[in-house]
């Protein structure tokens, strides 16, 4: 370039700069235009295509991701829910085993208790054939009543003696007619009247002549005629066929 033409350049002011710039920067423009026909629209076109691009790629990334940490999760609840549904099994195969041992045990042992038993019951068997039971001791006799030796106790023995051979009487019966006969002397005798006239004298508490006391004497009583227990059990069955009682007797008889 000329000299001239350089040093015309510096004397430009600032507005001529700014203009030749825009000049040659829309010159640019639009020669790129021109060349390139459709070079702006399809360079946006290939821009939006890439940050389309970009974007589900992105995207895709984290949801693989997400799912790969939910994958995981899952396996692992899945790993504890068996692992405790395992526990739990062997759990409650554990606690079946030791019922079983528990009922197996008490079974024997309530085996082994009646064996024992058994073998216990025939051990005595055993004793008892071996050893023959004592004989029962015989019933001990009731201990004999005892009477006093006065007139109380000769009627009361006497009544006894009847009530066991059916003979009746009772005490008052038996005293009053005493104390007229004899007024209670066991050896009282009538030497006097007719039976002794007739040489079978009366004698004893009720005054019983030898033929009715042979004929009315009671068994278990003595012969004795003056022994008062027999002279009263006498005179008393002697009244019982011809009066009915020594109840009814009321005179000499």
């Amino acid at each position: 370039m000329p000299k001239h033409a350089i040093s015309g350049l510096h004397r430009l002011t600032r507005t001529h700069k700014l203009s030749v710039a825009g000049v040659a920067a829309a010159g640019a423009a639009a020669l790129v235009f021109t060349v390139v026909p459709g070079a702006d629209t399809d360079q946006g076109k290939s821009q939006a295509t890439a940050v389309e691009n970009v974007k589900p790629v992105a995207f895709s990334a984290v949801d693989t991701a997400a799912k790969t940490q939910q994958a995981t999760i899952a396996q692992q609840a899945d790993n504890s829910a068996a692992k405790g549904k395992a526990e739990a099994a062997a759990a409650k195969k554990a606690a079946a085993e030791k019922a079983a041992k528990a009922k197996a045990a008490a079974t024997a042992k309530a085996k082994a208790e009646k064996a024992r038993a058994a073998k216990a019951a025939a051990s005595r068997s055993e004793v008892r054939t071996a050893i023959p039971a004592a004989a029962p001791k015989p019933a001990a006799k009731p201990a004999a009543k005892v009477y006093p030796n006065n007139l109380d106790g000769w009627i009361r023995e006497s009544l006894d003696i009847m009530a066991k051979k059916g003979i009746p009487g009772s005490y008052e019966g038996i005293h009053r007619n005493i104390m007229r006969e004899s007024s209670g002397n066991p050896m009282a005798i009538n030497n006097w009247d007719i039976n002794a006239i007739n040489g079978t004298p009366s004698k004893g508490l009720l005054q019983v002549i030898a033929p009715t006391f042979k004929t009315y004497h009671v068994a278990g009583t003595s012969w004795n005629m003056y022994d008062p227990v027999a002279n009263i059990t006498a005179a008393c069955h002697y009244a019982q066929h011809r009066y009915g009682s020594m109840d009814n007797v009321n005179s000499a008889y």
